[in-house]
């Protein structure tokens, strides 16, 4: 009877009986977000589509919970991340050393595909007077969770609007799976959250209390967008959540898949070729993802120089020269 032995996988440790399996399992890490978000869904989804071929390929995937962009991007950074989503204004500021990363430049940080698009997204009850982003002077907003691109990028609005923190009557940093309870229990009087839609978090808002959509917009939006390409103008439809017939006007970036330059090529090329070998399959795991193209999730968004593993399979599809 054979004994069975350790083998080593990364950290962990994993049993089999007799000499070692020819395919042995590499254990990756996806960064996602909080769970009521589309990160979340991205994350699990390539999961799904990664582990259906573990027996082929012996990546292992698991894709939990975070803080959101900037966290991700610090654990990849890190070596506690293989891989991990995040906002493409995020990217470019990593990767370009700017904003919250200036003088923490990561060179190595480097692109796999876009995903959706994400606008910036306010949710004000409809009993507080809040109808533009402007108006969320003096209220209790809740300005989402350190590390987060939804923070991230509220204090990037505040700053282009000549606002600050201290316009708040209170400034709460509670997580997109709190924030809903928080807003119908009138604990707070708007939220944010750069997020791809339709979201579960913004209908549990607007389904258990009168809320309304925040128009962000005007002409320091305006240069804001033009001054950084990452940025464009973003509508979200009429229709879309209870009480919010007609169309709100703001801005926002993109979903990004991202990884670093250390993650071996062949890791990356059977993620991406798990994802668009099963394309259709992928696209119908979210309704955010129904129009998603290969050329635009190659071509948009995507600030660092793609990673040789994703480049490899896309020049094998005539996706890229």
């Amino acid at each position: 009877m054979s004994k069975l032995k350790p083998i080593l996988f990364g950290t962990a440790f994993a049993l089999v009986a007799g000499p070692a399996l020819a395919q042995e399992e590499q254990f990756i890490t996806i960064g996602t977000g909080g769970q009521t978000g589309v990160y979340y869904v991205v994350g699990q989804s390539i999961c799904r589509l990664v582990n259906r071929d573990t027996a082929e390929t012996g990546l292992r995937c698991t894709a939990p919970a975070t803080g959101g962009s900037i966290d991700n991007i610090n654990q990849i950074k890190s070596g506690g991340m293989t891989m991990g989503v995040a906002q493409s204004d995020w990217q470019f500021h990593a990767y370009n050393g700017s904003s919250d990363f200036e003088g923490d430049a990561f060179d190595k940080l480097r692109a796999v595909f876009s995903v959706h698009a994400e606008p910036f997204t306010v949710v004000a009850r409809a009993d507080s007077g809040i109808e533009k982003f402007e108006d969320l002077a003096g209220k209790r907003v809740n300005v989402g969770n350190p590390g987060s691109g939804t923070r991230g990028t509220f204090e990037i609005v505040l700053d282009t609007m000549g606002m600050s923190m201290d316009d708040f009557s209170l400034s709460s940093e509670l997580r997109p799976a709190e924030q809903s309870a928080a807003l119908g229990d009138n604990q707070v009087d708007a939220i944010s959250y750069t997020v791809g839609h339709p979201n579960g978090s913004i209908q549990e808002a607007t389904s258990t209390v009168d809320a309304r959509l925040v128009t962000v917009a005007g002409d320091a939006i305006d240069s804001l967008i033009a001054e950084n390409p990452y940025y464009a103008k973003a509508t979200i439809p009429g229709g879309m959540y209870a009480g919010n017939d007609e169309d709100t006007e703001t801005f926002g970036v993109k979903a990004t898949f991202v990884t670093s330059e250390d993650i071996p090529e062949e890791t990356v090329y059977q993620v991406v070729k798990a994802v668009f070998d099963n394309f259709d399959r992928f696209k119908g795991l979210h309704p955010a993802f129904a129009n998603l193209t290969p050329e635009e999730m190659v071509a948009d968004g995507n600030s660092a120089p793609l990673h040789p593993g994703a480049e490899r399979y896309y020049r094998e599809q005539g996706w890229v020269e």
